[in-house]
């Protein structure tokens, strides 16, 4: 009788230990997968494009003419208060922010971290450009000088270190470029971080470099503060050798957005530049809510 309790319990034991055997195989050969997470960024219009505040408020883009570019090792660009901006790479000009610009755009489809594919003709045709062959080398140049620049970027609590463009490529059988974004410039998109800037506007002030950076800066406030002459030298990047030399090219400038955006602008005595333009929608909103705080 003992034998055979002994003999059952060794089998019932055996099984038990089967069983978790089984168990143990079946969570290491099938395990549940669970659905990798798109970062996106926010859904703006087609007619606009997105761009984070501190890109904006800063010399990063300068307004700069085409030329040789120099090579930047971890300078601190000139920047509003409240924004840290540090690059290092090749110095980059207006008609690089439109690329780098329109990459985002079409990321904010498809999502941050993923490869996004496109022809130079269609991409050239978005930004305004003709799509001749010396337009396809300079895109490329333009990628290139996106892919190779880091950057270190602050706005309040928000921060952002890593390539503008995360990678580039190009399929040698198609010929079409391949793109991809950080996921983590995310960041600086949260709350009133970013703007959305008229797309037809900045075109129609194509050539213009300081005109596009003026258009770009006073776009990112939701209320337009005057700045003096000189802070706008510094902030664009402008190479004008002298400021009585900026100052004139300011003008003509700031002119020329107001042929294009009907913003009212005048420099007062005390060189104060003051820009008067009606807010965006979200901007209203984001000042009506501001005020009802207070």
């Amino acid at each position: 009788m003992t034998e055979h309790w002994g003999l059952l319990d060794k089998l019932k034991h055996m099984e038990e230990r089967n069983i978790r055997s089984k168990e143990a195989d079946a969570s290491v050969v099938a395990p549940i997968l669970q659905p990798a997470q798109v970062i996106r960024l926010p859904l703006w219009p087609e007619g606009v494009r997105g761009v984070p505040n501190s890109v904006l408020r800063c010399a990063l883009f300068g307004a700069i003419r085409r030329g040789k570019r120099a090579y930047q090792d971890a300078v601190r660009k000139t920047s509003v208060d409240g924004v840290t901006v540090i690059h290092s790479g090749p110095q980059l000009d207006q008609a690089d922010l439109d690329v780098w610009e329109q990459c985002l755009h079409l990321t904010r489809i498809e999502g941050l971290g993923l490869r996004i594919q496109f022809s130079a003709h269609s991409f050239l045709k978005s930004i305004g450009r003709s799509t001749g062959k010396s337009q396809h080398e300079w895109l490329k140049g333009a990628l290139r000088r996106l892919m190779t620049s880091l950057v270190e970027l602050k706005d309040c609590n928000k921060v952002y270190a890593g390539q503008l463009l995360h990678d580039w490529g190009r399929d040698e059988e198609t010929g079409e470029h391949i793109i991809e974004m950080n996921p983590r410039i995310v960041a600086m998109y949260g709350g009133d971080g970013w703007t959305q800037i008229e797309w037809a506007e900045r075109h129609a002030l194509k050539g213009q470099p300081l005109a596009q950076w003026l258009h770009g800066f006073y776009t990112s406030h939701a209320k337009a503060y005057p700045y003096k002459v000189e802070t706008l030298y510094q902030l664009s990047g402008s190479e004008a050798k002298q400021l009585k030399h900026f100052k004139a090219e300011l003008k003509q400038a700031l002119e020329r957005v107001n042929e294009v955006t009907r913003w009212s602008w005048l420099i007062n005595t005390n060189n104060l530049v003051v820009v008067d333009r009606l807010p965006s929608v979200s901007q209203q909103r984001y000042l009506k809510q501001k005020t009802e705080v207070k």
